[in-house]
């Protein structure tokens, strides 16, 4: 990947990891115990939908493959601080620098076409319930996931290839806890404002779109159940206030980050937090405590536990 550049950099410099040894030992706890409970989270939500034949459905299906993806967003990143934290030099390759900002972007391609389908699932469920599986066809379901890759790796290297040519010469210093291309463009030895331009036209207004998007897929939603219930929008909010948390927790820090020109270095640190650590820990947790095929599904996978262990 280091031939395709001739910059003089080759290593990058992470300076939000610089801090006291008592702020770096709770970032490292926090850390921790966020990730356990990013992997296990969703792993388990993975695996069960797998292994619980109930579960079997298309809503339960883009589920999965959901919590997967969470499962690659946080290893993109939180590892990597993880390890940097307990070290003293806070270094990346330039060549793991580019790594983790496509995997960063491909992945996060997946999720927004991963939302979209989600609500669509939910939209054809609640909207026409009689061609609901008709509709929501095993077919139609794959195709779904692999779409949402392809559109992850377009939207990935459209930018990794401009970034790719940039000539880095001087500084290498990124006032952040992971590489991203608004961060990394700022360093190169060239004027970067167009650049800066097609990453905000491409991470910014994918972000946005998709976002205003699932709104209004969802607000379609509530208003055909309140026509249909007589005013009655409490079962709709019930059916779909996890799905709307996802949206909000997902899509809140994307669009600061890109849309936002210079947003304040401790807001941008903050947020990676959010998108990278708490919101795929906690969409398992949403999930979980706001559907009830998956409270069951947990309470019969106990009883099978129990009944074997003891019987």
């Amino acid at each position: 990947m280091g031939g395709l550049n001739d910059s003089m950099v080759n290593e990058f410099v992470l300076l939000a990891l610089s801090c006291s040894w008592e702020k770096r030992l709770f970032l490292i706890l926090l850390c921790s115990l966020l990730y356990l409970g990013v992997i296990l989270g969703n792993l388990f939500i993975f695996f069960l939908v797998i292994f619980d034949s109930h579960l079997h459905s298309p809503m339960y299906f883009l589920l999965a493959n959901l919590s997967l993806i969470d499962v690659g967003l946080s290893c993109t990143t939180v590892p990597k601080i993880i390890t940097d934290l307990l070290n003293e030099d806070k270094i990346i390759s330039f060549q793991s620098c580019m790594t983790q900002i496509c995997f960063i972007h491909t992945i996060g391609g997946v999720e927004m076409v991963l939302l979209i389908a989600m609500a669509f699932d939910r939209c054809t469920a609640i909207c026409k319930p009689l061609h609901y599986l008709k509709i929501m066809n095993p077919k139609i379901c794959v195709s779904f996931v692999i779409t949402g890759w392809i559109i992850g790796v377009i939207h990935a290297m459209s930018q990794f290839l401009f970034v790719i040519k940039l000539p880095f010469c001087g500084p290498n210093e990124v006032d952040s806890f992971y590489c991203d291309f608004p961060k990394i463009i700022k360093l190169a030895c060239t004027d970067g404002a167009k650049l800066e331009f097609i990453v905000t036209a491409n991470s910014g207004f994918m972000s946005m779109g998709t976002f205003f998007l699932l709104i209004l897929s969802y607000s379609f939603i509530l208003v055909t159940v309140w026509k249909r219930s007589s005013g009655d929008l409490s079962k709709a909010f019930v059916t779909l206030s996890a799905h709307i948390t996802v949206v909000f927790l997902f899509f809140t820090p994307c669009m600061f980050l890109y849309v936002w020109p210079s947003p304040p270095p401790s807001l941008d640190k903050n947020l990676f937090i959010v998108d990278f650590a708490i919101t795929p820990v906690l969409n398992p947790a949403i999930y979980t405590l706001r559907n009830k095929d998956i409270k069951v599904s947990i309470k019969r996978l106990l009883k099978k536990i129990f009944y074997s262990r003891f019987c």
